[in-house]
């Protein structure tokens, strides 16, 4: 049942970002939408979880570890880009595409990942997971097209990273039946995803969004991302 509805996500994935690169002449606004979901998925998912799933070890070292997040994918990106956009700029500019969309696949394994506990928790518990994993995953797949396109990717790279993304909760599924790991220490990774994520949209996607466009409809779309963020998330909870 868990790789059943692992390969669910895949589908919703591979759609969000279908939708993104049939609309790329409106990068300005998808940039937007992908900034207001990747905080989204930050705020009302990531840390939520990452809280209930560490709480053995304290509020205050999941606090620690997205703070380590966010400083550690700072660091990662500025050593990419180190003077910004200045020098060789495409080619550094790909580079952090890629960085981006590695850390948004990541985030899906270990989202089937968290399908598969649930499973091995009772059939209830996958279900919700999973719903809670199909509510988001369109945006996912927006997200990674976004990333690409914006840092200097082609149409193809985008859509070998939308493909490696949409695969990866499959993979998070399958690999609970082989590869055991403790709760806490479940919840410390996605509070580390929780950091980079907020980096990654404050920094990166969510000045590119307004940056030589109108500011009110990138505002709009990001305010419509976290909207659409947090009501997959309560719809999941229900």
């Amino acid at each position: 049942m868990a790789i059943a509805l692992s390969l669910a996500t895949f589908i919703s994935t591979l759609l969000g970002g279908l939708f993104a690169l049939y609309w790329r002449d409106r990068l300005h606004l998808i940039v937007g939408f992908s900034a207001g979901a990747l905080l989204g998925v930050a705020l009302f998912e990531l840390i939520p979880e990452s809280l209930e799933l560490a709480s053995a070890v304290g509020r205050q070292a999941v606090a620690g570890v997205i703070a380590v997040g966010f400083a550690g994918y700072m660091l990662l990106d500025r050593t990419v880009a180190p003077h910004g956009d200045k020098g060789p700029r495409t080619k550094k500019l790909w580079h952090r595409g890629v960085l981006g969309a590695a850390s948004l696949a990541a985030h899906s394994f270990l989202d089937g990942f968290a399908i598969g506990l649930g499973f091995k928790v009772s059939a209830a518990v996958g279900a919700i997971d999973a719903a809670a994993v199909l509510a988001h995953d369109f945006s996912d797949g927006i997200n990674t097209i976004s990333v690409i396109l914006r840092n200097k990717g082609d149409n193809r790279s985008a859509f070998r990273w939308l493909l490696i993304d949409a695969a990866a909760p499959v993979a998070g599924a399958a690999s609970t039946l082989v590869l055991p790991i403790q709760q806490d220490i479940l919840g410390l990774i996605l509070a580390l995803f929780a950091g980079s994520f907020l980096y990654l949209s404050a920094s990166d996607l969510l000045p590119e969004s307004y940056h030589d466009h109108p500011t009110g409809g990138t505002t709009a779309m990001t305010v419509l991302g976290l909207l659409a963020v947090y009501a997959a998330v309560r719809f999941a909870s229900l």
